[in-house]
């Protein structure tokens, strides 16, 4: 069974090589992600150490940051965020303090977000704030699946940012069809390749089981493509702004919240 602790090593060693990567390359871009990428993984990992109560903080602190950058693309009020946030963070507890009560959560919180544009009598906007609302909570609320995968969970995160990583500059270079409209930049041999990468790190991880090869091989990919369908219809490029030279919280978990959904799915 895999642990936080048989992960540590392995999530440090890939820090250094890539810090060593960054440094050779020597573009201040890749210097400034990776250092993101020093803070919030020592950050999360820790919190994952924890257990499953560090694992509910982590998924509730990405659920309410998720919300306001989702609420930004699609327009949504203070309101509608506010409920929907209420209704993720809800969730995230049920999974923490009452397994059972989850899908019962899951329909208070979609009753919930549903009545905020109702209650406001929105005739012009109220379906597209409904629509927007139960699809941020369907898309947002499985982060509450880090709570029973716990290290799992970490193990699949490291395995789809490696896919996404490899699989932009294996594109780059490869070229060939583009993967979908929804992302023209995107090509099959750069997700194929992603995907091999992916495949390698769950190996190495010894969590290499036909569920999490297609969470990250399949859900990868269409995690972030449905992110992508979601800021061309903002006519966005990023989710957010506030992370160094990664944009917003979005536009780096769209890959692992699709590839948890598929891995719940299959389990």
């Amino acid at each position: 069974m895999i642990t936080v602790a048989s992960l540590a090593p392995y999530l440090g060693g890939a820090l250094v090589l890539g810090g060593i990567a960054v440094a050779a390359s020597r573009r201040r871009e890749l210097f400034i992600r990776w250092c993101a990428w020093a803070v919030a993984v020592p950050l999360v990992t820790g919190a994952f150490w924890l257990g499953r109560p560090g694992a509910a903080a982590i998924a509730i602190a990405a659920g309410v940051i998720g919300v306001m950058e989702y609420g930004g693309l699609m327009r949504l009020g203070r309101a509608d965020r506010a409920v929907l946030a209420t209704a993720v963070t809800g969730v995230v507890l049920a999974a923490l303090l009452a397994p059972g009560q989850v899908l019962r959560v899951i329909a208070t919180g979609a009753l919930a977000v549903a009545a905020v544009p109702l209650v406001a009598g929105d005739a012009d906007h109220g379906q597209r704030r409904l629509g927007a609302g139960l699809l941020g909570l369907a898309w947002l609320s499985v982060l509450a699946a880090l709570v029973p995968l716990g290290a799992t969970a970490l193990a699949l995160f490291v395995a789809v940012s490696t896919a996404d990583i490899v699989a932009y500059f294996a594109g780059r270079k490869l070229g060939g069809p583009r993967l979908s409209p929804l992302s023209p930049a995107k090509r099959w041999s750069g997700t194929l390749a992603g995907a091999a990468a992916g495949l390698g790190v769950l190996a190495v991880l010894s969590t290499l089981n036909w569920p999490m090869a297609v969470a990250v091989a399949v859900g990868g990919p269409a995690g972030d493509l449905l992110e992508s369908m979601i800021k061309r219809s903002a006519q966005a490029k990023d989710a957010g702004s506030w992370l160094p030279g990664s944009g917003g919280l979005l536009d780096r978990i769209d890959s692992l919240l699709l590839a948890l959904a598929v891995l719940l799915v299959l389990r």
